[in-house]
């Protein structure tokens, strides 16, 4: 196929103010994703927009493999709450309440 590019699971960014840290969530226009590299502002980077991360999470709730999940660019968190938010996940696994840390399937979204 002549027309190919890429495979698509990364696309290449640049940073923006304030720079970027590896395996920290970013949103960048319409596109969640994670960098795999820390950038700083200006700088060139690759960023995942694609694959299970175990990522920063709000605390206050519990996750059910399944759920939808929304980044939350204010708090930098993956939540449950819609409002406000940008859909772009799905719960991985089970997170209790307490945890911290979930494991987001990227699901970009159009």
């Amino acid at each position: 196929m002549r027309n190919h590019f890429q495979p698509g699971n990364a696309l290449d960014f640049v940073a923006p103010a304030g720079g970027v840290a590896s395996g920290k969530t970013v949103k960048k226009g319409g596109l969640i994703h994670v960098p795999s590299t820390t950038a700083a502002e200006g700088v060139a980077y690759s960023g995942d927009i694609q694959g299970v991360f175990i990522a920063d999470a709000a605390t206050s709730q519990a996750w059910v493999q399944g759920d939808t999940l929304y980044w939350d660019d204010t708090g930098k968190v993956w939540t449950k709450t819609a409002t406000n938010n940008s859909k772009g996940g799905i719960a991985a696994y089970d997170k209790l309440a307490a945890e911290a840390l979930g494991k987001v399937l990227l699901v970009p979204t159009i």
